[in-house]
């Protein structure tokens, strides 16, 4: 049975039971309307092509610079027991719940929940506006690996030595015998603020475009526009690149960082369980929001992807498979980077909590000047970009594409016509380009920090994962949604989602939120630039862009819809 609703011009159809397999059978398909090409909506190649899709855009750079750093951070071993808890009774469910809703109604992140909750259908644009913020700032760190990959085809790395016009007489570099001194500044600390990033002394002195860094952003746009413009025909595709190899490369740096003298002193302090850890509160804080993260969920764009199966795609057993892949790529990457870690603390004198770091500093400075002293450094520099390069460009696209799909279908008369879909794409592609430049600008990386902590945080994600179980718990009603997964795989599942999607999962993310909001600090670059008021208010602003959607548009509905109590 279909419900076509035909007001302003659109059609939404509900897909419910079996019907929607036949429906789905066209998909693909273009027809002629007017002299231009209208497009049926597409679908995977092939049941591999969701599962790496999924891959590339769960499995990024918080896997490998985040996770690592998180489970030293919060007793080691120890840490994974809240981490295991948060995501048994938090992600697991929101994830399954994404991908089965988006594959049942064959809709992307907005339209969906129009279809199954009008009321609530704030959430589809509250997520889709995190994903499109995410999408903005989440490339500005291609643009400086970019940078990294080009100056490592170099026979000596440039980060490893003084005397470069953007060294200062402080600079000491790490291929120096002895113990830093004091007062002094690494080499590869110098070249990332000195020369990557050409930092300003606040983010009221913008002081003009980093030239290089708004060239490398450009590039990271094309190539993010030519992997997903011909829609999942090119995204299936891209992903195979994007979600295979970086596990190529992890495995080689991995049998390197093990071969390293000092290699087994950085694991052993990555894994020592500390139990007594588990007793604090930030670290389930820092479980919590990890795990939210790592499984970009409440971005829509699970939704999107899932959307794009077979009605009677097996969506249940694959994504066991990606949350073993996903934890699993965690846990994997800690040896890679500890290792190397380990090795380098020994090289030094110093002790592996001193040279740790996490997100950009992991990235662009503990590893790259963990590097620069092994034989054949520019080779492993370069291997080590690469996997940056492919994990974020995966996640990149992907994402993209995910926020593609919630405006197609939101505007499926007008973007499935002709080329416009690829217009859009150009468009988003362009805009997301022009606000992106504030971010490569010698100010921007204060710009790009208030991207990161407000416009995509874990305030907003808790937010709308509370509210996607609450709307399926409850007013969906969790045993109507059993009774369309039984429709499309043809197994009843077990009675753990049901429970999740209406008591746990509501409890777990409403207690999280609760001591995020408790738990705020002011957010500081480097643990000492203080942000201006209106740099904070700027941040406060950009999460309160997705926040706000669900509430003004439960307000627009119930006001507009006839035969509701005003």
């Amino acid at each position: 049975m279909t419900d076509t609703n035909t007001e302003n011009g659109t059609a939404t159809v509900v897909l419910l039971g079996k019907t929607a397999n036949t429906v789905e059978r066209t998909a693909g398909a273009t027809t002629t309307k007017g002299g231009l090409k209208y497009r049926e909506r597409e679908k995977w190649g092939n049941k591999f092509e969701f599962i790496l899709a999924c891959m590339a855009y769960a499995i990024g750079l918080g896997n490998v610079w985040r996770f690592p750093y998180l489970c030293y951070k919060n007793g080691g071993g120890a840490f994974f027991v809240p981490y295991f808890i948060f995501l048994l009774f938090g992600a697991i469910p929101i994830l399954f719940l994404e991908v089965g809703i988006g594959q049942y109604y064959r809709s992307g992140g907005i339209t969906v929940w129009r279809q199954i909750a009008p009321l609530f259908s704030g959430i589809g644009i509250g997520t889709v506006a995190i994903s499109f913020i995410l999408n903005v700032y989440y490339i500005v760190v291609l643009s400086w690996a970019l940078l990294y990959f080009y100056s490592s085809f170099s026979a000596v790395l440039p980060w490893s030595t003084c005397g470069n016009w953007w060294n200062t007489d402080k600079c000491w570099g790490p291929t120096s015998n002895g113990t830093k001194p004091a007062q002094t500044v690494p080499s590869v600390t110098e070249f990332w603020e000195n020369r990557v990033l050409q930092i300003s002394p606040g983010i009221d002195h913008p002081d003009g475009l980093q030239p290089e860094l708004a060239i490398t952003l450009l590039i990271a746009w094309i190539v993010c526009f030519f992997c997903i413009f011909k829609g999942v025909k090119s995204t299936g595709k891209a992903v195979y690149v994007t979600a295979i190899f970086p596990y190529v490369v992890i495995t080689a740096l991995f049998i390197r960082g093990v071969t390293l003298p000092g290699a087994s002193e950085g694991i052993a302090f990555y894994l020592t369980p500390r139990f007594e850890k588990i007793l604090e509160a930030q670290v389930w804080m820092d479980a919590g929001t990890q795990i939210f993260f790592s499984y970009a969920i409440a971005l829509g764009c699970m939704t999107a992807l899932g959307s794009y199966n077979e009605f009677n795609n097996n969506f249940y057993h694959q994504l066991f498979f990606l949350t073993c892949m996903n934890s699993g790529t965690s846990f994997y990457a800690g040896f890679a980077i500890f290792s190397v870690l380990g090795y380098m603390a020994v090289e030094q004198g110093l002790k592996v909590e001193d040279v740790a770091e996490q997100g950009p500093g992991l990235a662009f400075i503990a590893y790259p000047r963990a590097v620069s002293t092994m034989p054949w450094s520019s080779f492993w520099a370069v291997m080590f970009f690469t996997m940056i390069l492919m994990l974020g460009l995966g996640s990149q696209f992907v994402g993209v594409e995910g926020f593609v799909t919630a405006m197609v279908d939101l505007f499926p008369g007008y973007l499935r016509y002709g080329r416009r879909r690829e217009w859009f794409i150009a468009g988003t592609c362009v805009v997301s380009y022009l606000i992106g430049l504030t971010m490569v600008t010698r100010g921007g990386m204060y710009v790009f920090q208030i991207f990161d902590f407000y416009g995509a945080s874990g305030m907003c994600l808790l937010f709308y994962c509370f509210w996607e179980a609450f709307v399926i718990g409850w007013v969906y009603k969790a045993d109507r949604f059993y009774d369309n997964i039984e429709a499309m795989i043809g197994i009843r599942i077990i009675p753990w989602f049901r429970w999740c999607w209406k008591w746990f999962t509501p409890a777990v993310t409403v207690a999280t939120f609760t001591f995020y909001l408790v738990t705020h600090r002011a957010l500081k670059y480097n643990k000492t630039y203080e942000y201006p008021a209106w740099g904070i208010a700027l941040g406060w602003s950009l999460a309160m862009v997705s926040i706000v959607m669900l509430p003004i548009s439960m307000a627009y509905v119930w006001w507009s819809t006839p035969n509701m109590p005003n």
